[in-house]
């Protein structure tokens, strides 16, 4: 079983390095209760994820990548208007791939990073621009900004 155990953090933008290329992504969610399902199109690609329910850091994951139009078409005819939208920077940093997201519409003003890790306990280097760990803050998960928009917390 294919497996996403990540931690996710803010940012400290006043300590950023230079960005490198972005991602442009839009990512439609479908109407679940027990899992997490997505179609996400970022550039000029386009995946179909599903993922289970979290145990700590961890949760079953499962990404194929789909024709851009059969993600175009899934997005205008079952994601209403559950999107996210934001740009990702893939900074390397001690031998991981940070993947820090800016986001648009909605949730314009929040700056999330996420490191993607093999197991549980790895130990990992923090670059000087990681704020708070929100791991365990469930606000933070796309699943449930799309629902709750960081736009609305102060509301």
């Amino acid at each position: 079983m294919a497996k996403e155990i990540e931690r996710k953090f803010l940012v400290d933008v006043s300590k950023l390095p230079v960005l490198p290329a972005k991602n442009i992504i839009k990512q439609g969610y479908f109407k679940s209760k027990d899992s997490t399902i997505r179609v996400r199109i970022s550039n000029e690609k386009a995946f179909l994820t599903i993922k289970g329910k979290t145990s700590g850091i961890s949760r079953s994951e499962f990404e194929y990548e789909i024709p851009l139009q059969d993600a175009i078409e899934m997005q205008n005819e079952f994601c209403n208007d559950l999107f996210i939208e934001k740009t990702r920077y893939n900074i390397d940093y001690e031998g991981h791939i940070w993947e820090l997201d800016i986001f648009e519409g909605r949730n314009k003003g929040l700056i999330v990073v996420e490191i993607e890790l093999k197991d549980e306990n790895e130990l990992f280097q923090k670059p000087e621009w990681i704020g708070e760990d929100v791991t365990m803050d469930c606000r933070y998960s796309n699943a449930k900004l799309v629902k709750k928009p960081y736009s609305t917390w102060g509301k």
